[in-house]
């Protein structure tokens, strides 16, 4: 497998793991029980973002080249569809009560797709390219990245737009987040300078910013430990531990490789897997961090 590796998926009931082969145009998936590739699927164009339900048993990819979101079905991987936006189909989220897609795009975009028929249903309209985005699961607002704007943008998902734009005080280049809802807290990965600024999300003033290893492209909350774990492509895990809502320190930096900035956490098998790319006499890989 060559070239860059983006986002990730988990199917629990079948505990596959499927991942964004970017440079190779394919997404691989892995049986974790095995702990081996057990299919790819070709002919993609730079896919990015994808996302796995269970209810319809559905495989969403997003693809960079000609913003191509491509539908398959989840076991057979046969394809029922796809979604032409344009251009650079990106980050991809989902709202299991609606059962609603939402996938970034293009200059500036979130389509709204029906999980059921795969119909696009709607769109919100952004300033400029949105990155990773997260939905509250108790409100009705979503959290997006628009870096080449610089701010966060704040969407009602009812109105279907923007109602608040936040800054993150001089940090730029914001392209992972998470989402912390219980103590309302916005994590956000921003690499210019490399910063993790959090936002309360009652106000979206910033209550913190703490120092992070370079390139940040993933941001995780682990609230059973009060931790944020942050993936940089500089070759390193950053652990920081959320002391209380406004307090926060790094504890502990894990070596991985240059250019390993894509993972995913699952908290029911208590890990975090993160992409190893093919670099030299390194093969690329996925590994798995167990968490305590």
């Amino acid at each position: 497998m060559e070239g860059r590796i983006d986002h990730f998926t988990y199917d629990p009931a079948g505990e596959r793991l499927f991942v964004c082969a970017l440079g190779n145009n394919t997404v691989e998936v892995v049986d974790l029980r095995k702990g081996e590739r057990i299919h790819s699927i070709t002919g993609l164009g730079s896919p990015q973002g994808i996302l796995y339900t269970s209810d319809p048993d559905r495989l969403f990819v997003a693809n960079d080249k000609g913003g191509i979101l491509k539908i398959f079905e989840g076991k057979s991987f046969e394809p029922l569809g796809e979604l032409n936006f344009k251009d650079d189909a990106d980050n991809v989220r989902y709202d299991d009560v609606t059962r609603k897609v939402y996938v970034g795009f293009g200059s500036g975009g979130i389509a709204v797709v029906n999980a059921t028929d795969g119909k696009q249903i709607g769109s919100i309209k952004l300033s400029a390219h949105p990155e990773a985005f997260e939905l509250e699961k108790d409100g009705r607002r979503i959290f997006v990245n628009v870096p080449n704007s610089r701010h966060v943008a704040v969407i009602d998902r009812d109105k279907g737009e923007v109602i608040a734009r936040w800054q993150t005080d001089l940090a730029f280049g914001n392209f992972p987040m998470a989402l912390d809802e219980a103590n309302h807290r916005l994590f956000i990965g921003c690499r210019l300078p490399s910063k993790l600024v959090v936002l309360n999300t009652d106000s979206g003033n910033v209550v913190a910013k703490i120092d992070i290893s370079g390139d940040p492209d993933e941001v995780i909350y682990d609230g059973k430990h009060h931790r944020i774990y942050t993936i940089c492509g500089a070759g390193k895990i950053n652990i920081l531990d959320q002391i209380d809502p406004n307090t926060y320190a790094v504890s502990t930096k894990i070596d991985t490789t240059d250019g390993a900035r894509t993972g995913l956490f699952i908290p029911e098998r208590h890990a975090l897997f993160v992409a190893i790319p093919h670099r030299g006499s390194q093969d690329a890989e996925i590994r798995e961090y167990e968490i305590e």
